[in-house]
């Protein structure tokens, strides 16, 4: 590790022991109960952040109740996404990043007052972000951009559907969409969810308890359909989904909460030339994440520091109330991103 420089350590004072969230069983929110862990050590290419705030995201809440593993080499501790300042730095980085304020997405480690993350999954925190906002970006922000934009390749113009409005998914979807001139139709569970999701710029939103989407698309689109359906939910939503697409369409699969199977129309898929595709961005390796922050960097953050893109925030929980964060997050009446504050 590269040494603090004099004149920063003693004001940066990184303790050899931090408070932490590392369950040693799978169970329910109690388990998430604050305990000391040793503070990590940045290796090359990489940054300790004493984290300021971290986003709470759904992985978490199926990695506490033991359905969802962490990736080889990842840390047991919880959470996937920090804001905080550099406080020591690995082979590799530069000591003037000592003092840098960052958001970074990491494969876990988040839900402790230090944690590491390679430098090049980092992106600065401009002005028009509070610490609270920058931490609930980049696990989402990452999430929508390598799917709905670069595997579903939506650009201006085109009409999309989203399926989870109000999650932190769907809002920062929402958000991607009014910067980049996408008309976005989104599904929530209600009318006050659909009220919400029009609030915050939302083309349409249909609540898919009452209505048929596959009709509703349909109707707004004149028949056409949409370029491309980002789902979250698989199972029978698959087949239902490839009905709202237009002509050379493409479904993107990030998450299967509705089931892990579907059966799908093949001629259909050949005579309209769809595209079926997915991925999971946790398991992705490091060289790919960190090209993903460049062109966020380039293409997205300068609408960030313009104060035109924000997450939305639903509500901040205290580091030690992790278990009420868990609990809202399970309940499913949030909109927006869930954050633990860790001052």
């Amino acid at each position: 590790m590269t040494a603090i420089p004099e004149n920063q350590s003693s004001n940066l004072r990184v303790p050899e022991v931090m408070k932490a969230i590392d369950p040693e069983q799978p169970g329910g929110p109690e388990v998430l109960v604050l305990v000391d862990r040793p503070v990590p050590k940045p290796g090359q290419g990489e940054v300790l952040v004493k984290v300021a705030a971290a986003g709470v995201n759904r992985p978490e809440v199926m990695q506490r109740q033991g359905k969802y593993p962490p990736p080889p080499g990842a840390p047991s501790i919880l959470g996937m996404e920090i804001s905080g300042t550099i406080v020591a730095v690995g082979e590799g980085v530069g000591d003037e990043q000592i003092g840098q304020l960052v958001c970074a997405l990491i494969s876990g480690g988040a839900y402790a007052e230090y944690a590491v993350a390679p430098f090049g999954q980092c992106l600065p925190v401009p002005e028009a972000l509070t610490m609270v906002e920058a931490a609930a970006m980049p696990e989402t922000l990452f999430t929508v951009w390598t799917n709905l934009f670069e595997r579903a390749y939506a650009m201006e113009g085109d009409t999309v559907l989203v399926h989870g409005g109000t999650s932190g998914i769907g809002t920062m979807a929402i958000g991607l969409c009014n910067v980049f001139g996408i008309d976005i139709i989104v599904t929530a569970g209600s009318k006050a969810k659909c009220e919400a999701a029009l609030s915050l710029g939302a083309t349409h939103a249909i609540d898919y308890k009452s209505e048929d989407f596959v009709e509703r698309v349909k109707e707004i689109t004149g028949g056409k359909g949409v370029a491309a359906v980002l789902d979250m939910v698989g199972g029978d939503y698959v087949p239902r989904n490839l009905q709202c697409l237009a002509e050379d369409g493409r479904h993107v699969s990030i998450a299967v909460m509705g089931g892990a199977t579907a059966t799908v129309p093949l001629f259909e898929i050949m005579r309209r030339r769809l595209t079926l595709t997915g991925s999971t961005l946790r398991p992705r390796d490091t060289a790919f994440k960190s090209l993903v922050a460049d062109e966020l960097s380039r293409t997205v953050w300068p609408h960030v520091e313009a104060g035109k893109l924000k997450p939305v925030i639903d509500r901040t929980f205290a580091f030690a109330d992790a278990p009420a964060a868990h609990t809202r997050m399970e309940a499913g009446d949030h909109v927006g991103k869930i954050v633990l504050t860790m001052e």
